[in-house]
């Protein structure tokens, strides 16, 4: 293998490390444990060890090398996964299938970028909205079916900007569009998507994802999330009491721990229940004193506008934003899914 090999892919692996430890020393911790989900800042330092193990052997040319033969592996595969380190005359028949089913997959997803569709969905109410702040940006929401036939919702935030979390996004969405069709939980489409990029060259930092599945009769919201800000579910009983929840994480972003676990959790709806899910563009808006928008104006919001349509809540968090704002052009990509639950 050339050494212009070894020289890129390192380059990529630092750039992979250097964005996950800046972010780990700049981060509060507050929106740290958000991002970890149930994992702790261990599992992200396990991964670290793992970037810097196939850093030192980029470095001296032996990252790919297999363990059997001692050849080196396919770069394509090291692509997929760096830590790959069997070649292919000498993976089991198993693994050899799984392999095969992973290179399928892969073939799926570049022929499966569509245009975004949002569904009629009896008894809910979709609006949503996504802004970058560049030209091109790193948000990403979508509306699909799970194997089942139950309607689905996603929102993600890769955290850079640009080009290459547009890139990204696109991967994503591709791969995210054909695992729902071959499953009904969020926590396993979750915890196959975090297979896929956590070792992937593509992925130098990582993505935060709130996969969310209705069960239209029991009126209940089953949802994954990967370490998203937590969408905020605000309702009113018959007496007037408003009760509040944030739908917290369940699992890590997707890449930022070495062994993540993900788990669906779920929470009943009623009618006249409001959901908005946001990436941190929305909170993290600044106005000219630069304060942030916060969470708490955004429940206030929502408490202003409980009674509004999905398109009206959706509508009028823009004009929100842009009023405390003053107008500013936006310093974070920007996305909103507002959801009513219809009487």
């Amino acid at each position: 293998m050339e050494s212009s090999f070894f020289a890129r892919f390192r380059t990529n692996l630092l750039t992979q490390r250097r964005n996950l430890a800046e972010w780990l020393r700049d981060t509060p911790e507050d929106e740290k444990r958000i991002r970890f989900g149930p994992a702790g800042e261990q599992a992200v330092q396990a991964h670290l060890q793992v970037l810097d193990i196939a850093l030192e052997k980029a470095g001296n040319e032996t990252l790919g090398l297999c363990e059997v033969c001692h050849d080196y592996i396919e770069p394509s595969r090291l692509e997929m996964d760096y830590t790959a380190c069997v070649c292919l005359d000498h993976l089991s028949t198993e693994e050899k299938r799984r392999l095969e089913s992973d290179l399928e997959f892969s073939q799926k997803v570049q022929q499966s970028l569509l245009p975004q569709q949002a569904p009629d969905i009896p008894g809910l109410q979709l609006a949503a909205y996504s802004q970058p702040a560049r030209i091109v940006g790193g948000d990403y929401f979508d509306f699909f079916q799970f194997r089942d036939g139950a309607p689905g919702l996603a929102i993600a935030d890769a955290v850079d900007k640009g080009v290459p979390a547009s890139l990204l996004m696109a991967s994503l969405q591709a791969a995210l569009r054909i695992l729902v069709m071959e499953n009904d939980s969020p926590a396993e489409v979750t915890r196959r998507l975090n297979s896929l990029f956590a070792h992937s060259t593509q992925l130098t930092n990582f993505v935060t994802l709130f996969l969310g599945r209705f069960d239209r009769p029991l009126r209940t919201l089953h949802y994954c999330n990967a370490g998203h800000n937590p969408p905020l579910l605000y309702r009113r009983s018959p007496d007037g009491a408003e009760q509040l929840q944030w739908l917290q994480p369940t699992g890590a972003a997707i890449g930022l721990v070495e062994a993540s676990e993900f788990k669906t959790a779920q929470t009943a709806l009623s009618p006249a229940d409001t959901l908005l899910l946001y990436t941190d563009g929305v909170t993290e808006a600044l106005n000219t004193q630069a304060e942030e928008f916060g969470s708490q104006r955004l429940v206030e919001f929502v408490r202003g506008q409980s009674a509004s349509s999905a398109a009206e809540l959706m509508q009028g968090l823009r004009r929100s934003l842009q009023e405390f704002t003053a107008g500013q052009p936006l310093a974070d990509d920007t996305t909103i899914i507002a959801c009513k639950i219809e009487r």
